[in-house]
């Protein structure tokens, strides 16, 4: 199989949206655009106060883009923790949560000595950061938190009630907000997490599938041996003459286990292509891959090997990759001999965790099909992975039985 491939040098966030995975666009659309409010809300507030004040008033308006910078700084903080968080409800990150609080705790020390505008400037942020940060959490303790510290916040510099009802009514609508971003983007996480741990299971399922033919071929030989060797063992201390034919016996018996151990090793006992096809289809299915499937005109003698294909690509379609579809194909050459090119394809290519080059798997099967005249090739086309087949013509093929 193909081994897994070092991380791109790049961070993830800077690759374009059709690089991405399914839940990585999610995040890009749910998690980054509440920053992408937290930043616009302080740069309103603050831009709308630096357009009224005057040439004279520039060490405030300096002040107070200080305290907004480090109000976003913190925010981005703590909705951070809170976006790592989902959907679990905890345990709390207790130290962004600290800080923010303290962060916003000064700041609003610090506009109460300032002039109206700027002190509603920095009160307004102060809100902005309690709504979309520390909102995101779902914890039922920072909720009633912020649900009681968001009309208060706005309230009590301006004292009067109308404050205080604006205060609690956008600060739901904005918790709503939030809330349901991260609703969405925890929802697609756990449908992600349980489509992995489904191919997981569908890949234990094939060992276990494995593991009985070991025992059905392997235990029945073994248990032969064993009772042919305790026989000849006991004629043999009694000195009887028929002892040497027994130990004959039980070579015979090791021999042919060892003929079915190695066909086990080389193609679980011989590999029939409808077995393998219906085997793929299965395992892909349960990893939610679509299995599209266009053999038609394939020589007969090249069933077998094509199963070997077919399993070898499936497996590591499972491993190493995000596939959504996959398409066995063949396609006779030009003259009717034979000839032609047997082709595994699957997406999710530019979100595996693999390289292009074969591995130990793939490299194995390149081995057992040069005898046959075959070549192999391995590698992505974009975002699709394929594994490439060239069969010979019928002339020079030598499929082994």
């Amino acid at each position: 199989m193909i081994p897994p491939a070092l991380r791109p040098a790049s961070p993830s966030r800077w690759r374009g949206w059709a690089a991405r995975s399914q839940v990585e666009r999610v995040e890009l659309y749910a998690v980054q655009s509440l920053y992408s409010v937290l930043v616009g809300l302080l740069l309103l507030v603050n831009l709308s106060l630096v357009a009224r004040l005057s040439p004279g008033q520039a060490p405030v308006g300096l002040a107070v883009a200080a305290v907004a910078v480090v109000l976003g700084g913190v925010g981005c903080w703590v909705l951070r923790a809170a976006t790592r968080l989902w959907p679990r409800h905890g345990p709390l990150p207790r130290r962004p949560l600290v800080v923010t609080a303290g962060v916003c705790v000064a700041a609003l020390a610090v506009a109460a000595a300032l002039p109206e505008d700027p002190r509603t400037a920095v009160v307004l942020s102060v809100w902005g950061v309690l709504a979309v940060g520390v909102g995101g959490f779902r914890d039922p303790r920072v909720t009633g938190v912020v649900v009681v510290a968001l009309p208060l916040v706005l309230g009590v510099p301006a004292g009067e009630p109308i404050v205080y009802a604006y205060g609690l009514g956008a600060g739901l609508f904005m918790l709503f907000t939030v809330r349901a971003s991260l609703w969405i983007y925890g929802v697609v996480r756990e449908l992600d997490g349980a489509k992995q741990a489904q191919t997981s299971l569908a890949v234990a399922e094939e060992r276990l599938r494995f593991s009985r033919d070991v025992h059905d071929v392997l235990g029945r030989r073994l248990s032969e041996i064993a009772v042919q060797a305790e026989l000849a063992a006991r004629l043999a201390e009694a000195g009887d003459a028929s002892a040497p034919a027994r130990m004959e016996q039980v070579r015979e018996v090791a021999h042919d286990a060892l003929r079915e151990a190695r066909a086990l090793a080389r193609g679980y006992r011989g590999t029939d292509l409808d077995q393998e096809l219906e085997g793929a289809r299965s395992l892909l299915s349960a990893a939610g891959i679509t299995t599209e499937v266009a053999l038609d005109g394939l020589p007969h003698q090249w069933r077998e090997p094509t199963g070997w294909v077919v399993r070898e690509a499936v497996t590591n379609v499972l491993h190493h990759s995000r596939a959504a579809r996959v398409r066995v194909t063949w396609t006779p050459g030009p003259t009717p001999d034979g000839a032609g090119t047997l082709q595994v394809r699957n997406d999710g290519a530019g979100d595996a965790t693999t390289e292009g080059t074969p591995g130990s798997g793939l490299a194995g099967l390149a081995e057992r099909l040069a005898p046959l005249g075959a070549r192999l090739d391995a590698g992505r086309q974009g975002d699709t992975f394929v594994v490439e087949v060239v069969v010979p013509a019928a002339d020079r093929t030598a499929v082994a039985s």
